[in-house]
C-alpha cells in the first residue's frame, strides 16, 4: 500500500497546493489515523459487548424480570382495583336492584294503580270540570275588559316615559342645535379651512421643489456612485477571493482529507487484520495443539486408568462376595457405570465368575 498516493484530480497544481498540502498530511496521519483506529477499536468492543453481554443479559435476566413484575403487578391490580367492583355489583348492586324492581312493580301494579284510578274518576275529573266552568265565565266577563284595561294604561305609560320625552327632545333642541353647528361648520370650511388648505398646498409644493426632489437626486446619485465605485468592486474582489479560495484552497484541502481518512481506513483495517492473525497465532493455535497433543492424549490414558481399575475393584469384590457366602461372584446391576456419550462400560463389564464346587 503507498501512502504517498494522491488522488486524481484535473490539471496541474501549483506550489500553493503543494506548500497547504504537505502540512495537512502530516497533521491526517498524526490526527486522523489514531482517531479512525480507536474508533475502530471501540465499534469492535461494543459489538462484543453487545453480543456476549447485554443480550444474554436482557434475555436471561431483565426479560424474565420484566415479565414477573408485569404479572404481579396485573394481579395486584386486579386485587385492588377490579374484583372489589365486580363482588360489590354482582352479590350488593344486582341483588339489591332485582328487589327494588320486584318492589317497585308490585307496589305499582297493586298500590298506585287502584290509587290513581280512583283519584282520577272521583277527584279529578270532576275538579277539572269545575275548574273549566269557571274558566270560561271569569275569561269572558272579568278578565278581558281588565286586559283591555291595563292594556290601555300599559300604552299611555310606555308614550309618556320611552317616547314622547323623546320626541320633544329632537324637536326642541336636538334638531335647532344641530342645524345651528352645521351652519358654523359651513362658515368655518368657507373662511377658514379653505384659505388654509391652499396655503399648505402651496408651502408643500415649495418644499417639493425646493428641498425634497434636489435632496432625493442628491441621494440617487450618491447611491449610485456608491454601488459604481465602492461596493460592485469590492463584492467583484470577494467573489473573485471565495473561488479562489475554494479553488486552490478547500477543494486541495478536501481531496487530502478524503485521502487521509481512507488511508486511515486501511490502516486500521490491516492493524486489525494483524491483531486477528497474532492472537490466532499466539492463543488459537498453541490452545488447539496442546487440545490435541496434550489434553486428549492424557484423558484417554485417565480414561483406561479409570477402566482397569474399575474391573480390577469389581473382580476383588466378586472373590470377596464368592469367598464370604460361597455363592457365585456376579456385581450387582447397580455397579454398571455409565460414562457421558460411551457404551465401553456396558462392553466391559466382567462376566460372572464360577464356584469351585460347581466347577468340581
Amino acid at each position: 500500500m503507498e501512502l504517498d498516493e494522491r488522488p486524481p484530480g484535473g490539471g496541474g497544481d501549483g506550489c500553493l497546493v503543494g506548500v497547504i498540502r504537505i502540512p495537512v498530511k502530516i497533521v491526517a496521519v498524526l490526527v486522523v489515523l489514531p482517531v479512525r483506529v480507536v474508533w475502530e477499536l471501540l465499534v469492535v468492543l461494543g459489538r462484543a459487548a453487545h453480543r456476549h453481554v447485554l443480550g444474554p443479559l436482557y434475555v436471561l435476566v431483565v426479560e424474565p424480570a420484566l415479565r414477573v413484575l408485569g404479572r404481579v403487578l396485573a394481579t395486584l391490580l386486579k386485587l385492588a382495583l377490579v374484583w372489589p367492583w365486580v363482588g360489590l355489583w354482582r352479590y350488593v348492586v344486582t341483588p339489591v336492584g332485582r328487589g327494588v324492581a320486584r318492589l317497585g312493580r308490585g307496589a305499582y301494579a297493586h298500590l298506585l294503580v287502584p290509587v290513581g284510578r280512583v283519584l282520577t274518576a272521583y277527584v279529578f275529573r270532576p275538579l277539572w270540570s269545575a275548574l273549566t266552568w269557571a274558566g270560561r265565565g271569569g275569561l269572558r266577563y272579568l278578565l278581558a275588559p281588565l286586559g283591555k284595561g291595563v292594556a290601555w294604561v300599559a300604552w299611555a305609560l310606555a308614550m309618556l316615559l320611552f317616547v314622547w320625552p323623546w320626541v320633544g327632545l329632537w324637536r326642541y333642541v336636538l334638531a335647532p342645535v344641530g342645524r345651528g353647528l352645521a351652519r358654523l361648520a359651513e362658515a368655518a370650511y368657507r373662511y377658514v379651512l379653505t384659505p388654509l388648505g391652499h396655503g399648505l398646498a402651496w408651502l408643500a409644493a415649495a418644499v417639493y421643489r425646493n428641498l425634497l426632489r434636489p435632496v432625493g437626486l442628491g441621494l440617487v446619485w450618491l447611491v449610485v456612485a456608491l454601488y459604481r465605485y465602492l461596493l460592485r468592486p469590492v463584492g467583484i474582489g470577494l467573489a473573485w477571493l471565495a473561488v479562489v479560495l475554494y479553488r486552490y484552497v478547500l477543494t486541495p484541502l478536501g481531496q487530502v482529507l478524503l485521502w487521509a481518512w481512507h488511508v486511515a481506513g486501511r490502516i486500521a483495517g490491516a492493524l486489525w487484520r494483524g491483531l486477528k492473525w497474532v492472537g490466532r497465532v499466539l492463543v488459537g493455535w498453541p490452545a488447539a495443539q496442546v487440545y490435541r497433543y496434550v489434553l486428549t492424549p492424557v484423558g484417554h490414558v485417565v480414561r483406561e486408568v479409570w477402566r482397569t481399575v474399575r474391573t480390577t475393584v469389581r473382580e476383588v469384590r466378586a472373590e470377596v462376595r464368592r469367598a464370604l457366602f460361597g455363592g457365585p461372584g456376579r456385581e450387582p446391576a447397580r455397579s454398571q457405570a455409565r460414562t457421558l456419550g460411551s457404551t465401553t462400560a456396558e462392553r466391559n463389564t466382567p462376566a460372572p465368575e464360577r464356584s469351585l464346587h460347581k466347577q468340581g
